[in-house]
């Protein structure tokens, strides 16, 4: 852990913002597990080599990302696994599309694993009576589906995805309407994440939020340093308790 604003940490918020994908869990090993079992089963439905559908997968990625720009739609898999069945020659595919996006979820969700600590820092936020949500890209079927799977939504008061406001992370429009959902002032919000630009510099930018960023594995630092850096969840339940602490101190003077 390491506080590099100290003041921002001295009373306790009225609202915390969570990323949902590689901040609760590590996004990139469930990933790379669901892309694997897809493209088995791509191999042997469609009797074409591996490499062949990996290139397909790539860009009918690229395609849809590019005709769509920033938006939910633009994660979706099923529109990538249509085009890739297309560039391939075979058309939309209807039922082997869906079938494939279905392939990839439930392996994806069968392999992701929370974090150490995750649970029980919710639990002990909502113990603080501060309120949470959830601001993620990506659409709301398959991010309420995570937060289901995890067993996230009973610790979560409100959720906003990019799918909701029209626009992903950083755009202001996803963290002011999940300010509004939880009814903080704009100086009382912290946001944790680990994206540098659309977590930390996005919350920032919008709200001037305090920035906590979760960081392992694969995660950089902004240019612009977040107000503190954590390791694991835990280490958020110690940043809440010293601003309790602080809190009530100054209270008592």
């Amino acid at each position: 852990m390491r506080i590099y604003r100290k003041t921002k940490f001295l009373t306790l918020p009225q609202g915390i913002m969570f990323d949902l994908d590689n901040t609760f869990y590590s996004y990139n090993s469930a990933h790379t597990k669901a892309q694997e079992a897809v493209t088995a089963k791509a191999a042997s439905m469609l009797g074409i080599s591996k490499t062949k559908f990996r290139e397909a997968m790539v860009r009918g990625k690229e395609d849809v990302k590019k005709t769509l720009g920033s938006t939910a739609a633009s994660h979706s898999r099923i529109l990538y696994f249509q085009r890739a069945l297309e560039f391939l020659g075979l058309g939309s595919q209807p039922f082997i599309a869906l079938d494939f996006e279905q392939t990839y979820w439930s392996t994806f969700l069968r392999f992701a694993t929370l974090f150490e600590g995750v649970i029980e820092t919710l639990a002990s936020i909502r113990s603080f009576g501060i309120k949470t949500a959830v601001v993620t890209d990506l659409t709301a079927q398959i991010q309420f589906r995570k937060l289901i799977y995890f067993g996230l939504d009973r610790y979560i008061d409100f959720v906003v995805t990019s799918e909701e406001v029209g626009r992903d992370k950083p755009s202001k429009a996803i963290f002011a309407r999940a300010r509004d959902k939880l009814g903080c002032d704009p100086d009382k919000v912290w946001m944790v994440g680990d994206n540098p630009t659309n977590d930390i510099e996005g919350a920032r930018l919008a709200l001037n939020a305090t920035t906590i960023q979760k960081v392992h594995f694969g995660v950089k630092l902004p240019k612009e340093k977040p107000d503190a850096v954590i390791r694991d969840f835990v280490e958020l339940s110690k940043i809440i308790a010293v601003a309790d602490r602080h809190e009530k101190l100054n209270g008592s003077l």
